[in-house]
């Protein structure tokens, strides 16, 4: 009565394949599905009466609500109203509402109106609301998350290297 369309299957579209599509080359729709079912993990919450002198790192989000001495790397990470953090913080996603101490590396970047933010931004994009307190540089980069920044560039063409 039913029969599965091909439209939204990954792989080669129809009219694009010389040879048919046969069962033991069509992937199962219950594979699809049981992949498709793994939920995301929540957020991880450090709350506010924590204090962490360290360097953290995870590939999933954090909200950060208490302080943190250390460097942070996440894939979302969101600063709270009253977190202090003390380091270089770098993530996919930053959203600063409350204090950083310290370079902020990300794709996109967000201070609210209540981030204080002391240091470095450098950013794929930015959002800075009004009443955000903000005291260094801001450099766009189309990859910041990666290591290398101006102090590991290359010098350019045609310019030798000064040595005294």
């Amino acid at each position: 009565m039913f029969s599965k369309s091909k439209i939204n299957e990954p792989g080669p579209k129809a009219g694009t394949s010389d040879k048919p599509a046969t069962p033991d080359t069509a992937k199962p729709a219950g594979d699809f599905q049981a992949a498709a079912a793994k939920p995301k993990p929540p957020a991880s919450v450090l709350s506010s009466d924590l204090h962490i002198k360290g360097n953290l790192k995870t590939t999933g989000d954090i909200l950060i609500e208490g302080q943190v001495e250390g460097d942070i790397r996440a894939h979302l990470l969101t600063v709270g109203e009253g977190a202090t953090i003390k380091g270089e913080v770098m993530a996919d996603d930053v959203v600063v509402n409350g204090r950083v101490v310290g370079r902020v590396r990300g794709l996109k970047v967000r201070l609210t109106s209540s981030a204080r933010v002391e240091g470095d931004i450098i950013h794929k994009t930015i959002a800075i609301e009004s009443g955000a307190h903000f005291e260094g540089s801001v450099q766009r980069q189309d990859d910041p998350i990666s290591k290398t920044g101006p102090a590991t560039a290359k010098p350019a063409a045609g310019k030798p290297d000064a040595k005294a």
